[in-house]
């Protein structure tokens, strides 16, 4: 990971990125007494739910499907945004969606985070081509001292949607330890969460199932569609443990050696309820909806990353970074039933689908040159290989039945591996003024693909027939030249200009996975080409003694874009269900506006305001190969799939002395559709994306130097909203965190 130092940031009372390299993006920061003031902070992706333009989908406490949106990039694109916790590269560039593609947020507690920096924008040659969105920088904790931490939390949601109406806990204890001696230094930290959630889906069909009453007359997102409502799906009970250990020893003064070992495991249980009653007896029952089985499943997951870093730090006439980072599927089973049998019963046999073996490594060596006071050259080379693992096989007994012995229902295999260098000049030619010039090569390739899908006989679940295909191996090369230019007259004003050029990659998952866990299928695309944008921002910063003002132009302008979206389809019983499609699309473009601003003693003293208004225009300009389901409608001129036109955050937190703290803050994100020709307008149905606005409260209080108490609200206005999931409601939170 880069340590990130812009040579801008520091306004108010979030502290200059540390760093020894000079990065052209904009940035925005927060600590992590910040976080902990403001934010019912449960889990790692609450951190940064009112950073401006930031959106994680997280549908519930301890949600490992929680995705990163920027303010050019939407849900279902993980891989146009880049996530790291200092040396670990948390983001899963094997896939680009919302199940395998999810950032592996469960390796970092909140409770170890000492900083997070958001980089917008592909701007800087030291980053992939997976920072057309932005790079998020987490920075942990590393002591100068004995230092011992516990944090109990509770949280409880109150949720009432359809026929479901319950309350739903989650409960979360973290602790840490730390200590330095000499030139060795450790921080340990792990973290325990026990939580319950409300129905992620509905099960749906489009006629009344035969016998049976209490089905909810419902449409489905597309008008004139029906997707009645006659059950809830997705129950989730989870538990998640995680342990993280860091490492360092200090070689010389300015020299340090870095491990970092995370471990992260979820047991998930997922459970359905029927809305449906026979008609005849009154009993509960399914009335031969599959879709009740998809949603019923367990899940066993176990991740382990590992990090070692050589690193200098002598602000000297040369520095230099050594990292290599490695993140393995240790486990990965996910059991479901075939399907329904008569009542409340699923079939005994079912599928067992497998990640155990995927993983990614990265590896990367960077140095910085200083051969005068006005340059400073930087340098890197990258590599990285991604392993996708992925069959899925028939069992007799669905919840504890062997699996790898049994024949195979679908196999997803392939590796794609990316080799890079890159050279970076920032040059201050004049005392206002700052050239940064950057270049990166990359080399790609994807080989080993391959993939098997079977024919079934429903009643039995036997294979009726098979399809083993190799897939045809592809590469690719690109130069991605970047530039920016910054004036600043005096200490209170920046004016940047910055324009990159940055290319994605496909992802293995893209090319060769059939079909992802649970209950939504993906159709591979094996021919896929990299997506190349090109990018400019206009920023102009206004500082002062306690705050700041930003004000940012954007724009993005791509070609052959990867673009995710969902669609119903049959699978092969004739069962309807959801599948992903991932294709390119010739031309897109992107325009938009932000405004972000942060200040203290705002009318009186104590009284910090913080918030962002941002306004983005996605169109797709021109796709001649889409064809709609819906009278022919064509994509062109169509908004980008999960890219609202406006996200709005503001807050405000006053401090009436050192003892307390009090945070009211909004979120805020308008209508965006997640179909190409945006027929999904039917608002507050399962699969839709509906506007919301969300107030959430927070009240911390010192009780002793050493212990603080909080007690907060999330969602306190209860808006009720489905992000094609249906989301928390009002949430009450509570924790007490005790520091020696």
């Amino acid at each position: 990971m880069v340590e990130v130092r812009t040579d801008r940031i520091g306004a108010g009372d979030v502290p200059p990125i540390k760093q020894k390299y000079q990065l052209p993006q904009t940035a925005e920061s927060q600590t992590g007494d910040q976080i902990r003031e403001r934010v019912n902070a449960v889990d790692t992706t609450d951190t940064i739910k009112y950073m401006p333009s930031l959106f994680v989908r997280k549908r519930n406490y301890g949600d490992n499907q929680s995705v990163l949106a920027t303010r050019t990039t939407g849900l279902g694109a993980s891989a146009r945004s880049l996530v790291y916790a200092d040396d670990i590269l948390l983001s899963s560039l094997i896939a680009n969606n919302n199940t395998l593609g999810v950032t592996q947020w469960g390796l970092i507690a909140p409770e170890e985070i000492k900083l997070v920096d958001f980089l917008y924008g592909p701007f800087s040659a030291a980053y992939p081509g997976n920072s057309e969105g932005g790079v998020l920088l987490f920075t942990t904790k590393m002591p100068e001292k004995f230092e011992f931490t516990a944090k109990q939390t509770e949280a409880f949601q109150t949720f009432d949607f359809y026929k479901t109406s319950k309350t739903y806990g989650a409960h979360q204890t973290s602790l840490s330890v730390g200590d330095k001696k000499d030139r060795f230094s450790y921080f340990i930290s792990a973290n325990y969460l026990n939580s319950d959630t409300q129905p992620l889906g509905w099960v749906t069909t489009a006629t009344i199932p035969a016998g049976t009453t209490g089905t909810i007359p419902q449409s489905s997102r597309v008008p004139g569609t029906a997707a009645n409502v006659v059950g809830a799906s997705g129950l989730m009970h989870s538990e998640q443990e995680n342990i993280k250990g860091k490492f360092a020893y200090e070689l010389t003064p300015w020299v340090t050696a870095t491990y970092t070992i995370g471990l992260w495991n979820n047991n998930q249980i997922s459970n359905v309820h029927s809305y449906l009653s026979a008609t005849a007896t009154g009993a509960p029952t399914y009335g031969g909806v599959a879709g009740f089985a998809s949603g019923r499943f367990n899940w066993d997951q176990t991740r382990l990353a590992n990090a070692v870093s050589l690193k200098s730090d002598t602000r000297g006439l040369f520095d230099f970074d050594l990292s290599v980072s490695h993140v393995d599927f240790l486990r990965d089973t996910q059991r479901l039933p075939f399907g329904v049998l008569t009542g409340t019963t699923f079939t005994q046999y079912g599928r067992v689908a497998r990640l155990d073996g995927t993983n990614w490594t990265n590896g990367d060596a960077k140095g910085i040159w200083r051969p005068s006071d006005t340059h400073e050259v930087s340098f890197g080379f990258h590599a990285d290989r991604y392993v996708l693992n992925n069959p899925t096989y028939k069992t007799a007994d669905w919840l504890s039945g062997p699996d790898s012995s049994n024949e195979l229902y679908s196999a997803s295999k392939g590796v794609t591996r990316t080799l890079g260098i890159w050279a970076q000049d920032a040059w201050r030619f004049a005392p206002q003024w700052k050239l940064t010039t950057g270049v990166r090569l990359e080399d790609w390739q994807a080989y080993d693909g391959f993939n098997l899908s079977t024919t079934t006989v429903a009643a039995t679940g036997a294979i009726s027939s098979t399809v083993p295909i190799n897939q045809p191996s592809l590469g690719a090369q690109r130069a991605s030249p970047k530039l920016s230019l910054a004036f600043e007259p005096n200490q209170d004003w920046l004016v940047t200009a910055s324009f990159g050029a940055a290319s994605r990659f496909p992802t293995v998952a893209e090319l060769y996975q059939i079909v992802a866990s649970g209950a939504v299928f993906a159709v591979p695309n094996p021919n896929l080409k990299p997506e190349d944008v090109f990018s400019e921002e206009i920023a102009f910063e206004r500082r002062f003694t306690d705050g700041k003002v930003r004000l940012s132009f954007f724009f993005e302008d791509g070609r052959n874009t990867l673009v995710s979206q969902l669609a119903a389809t049959k699978d092969s019983n004739g069962n309807s269900v959801n599948a992903s499609f991932v294709s390119n699309i010739d031309k897109t473009r992107t325009r938009g506006v932000e405004l972000a601003a942060q200040k203290n003693n705002v009318l009186f003293d104590r009284l910090e305001v913080f918030g962002s208004i941002t306004y983005t225009d996605a169109r797709i300009v021109y796709d001649p190969t889409f064809v709609s389901t819906v009278g022919g409608t064509s994509a062109n001129g169509k908004y980008l799939p999960n890219i609202p036109p406006w996200r709005i955050t503001a807050g405000a937190t006053y401090r009436p002395d050192d003892m307390w703290s009090l945070t009211a803050a909004m979120r805020y994100a308008s209508k965006q559709y997640s179909t190409l020709d945006n027929t999904d307008t039917v608002n507050n149905v399962y699969q839709a994306f509906d506007s919301y606005t969300v107030v959430d409260l927070r009240v911390q209080r010192k009780a002793t130097e050493n212990a603080t108490v909080s007690f907060g609200i999330d969602n306190v206005n209860n808006a009720k909203y489905t992000l094609f999931h249906p989301f928390p409601q009002r949430t009450y939170v509570a924790d007490v965190r005790v520091k020696f």
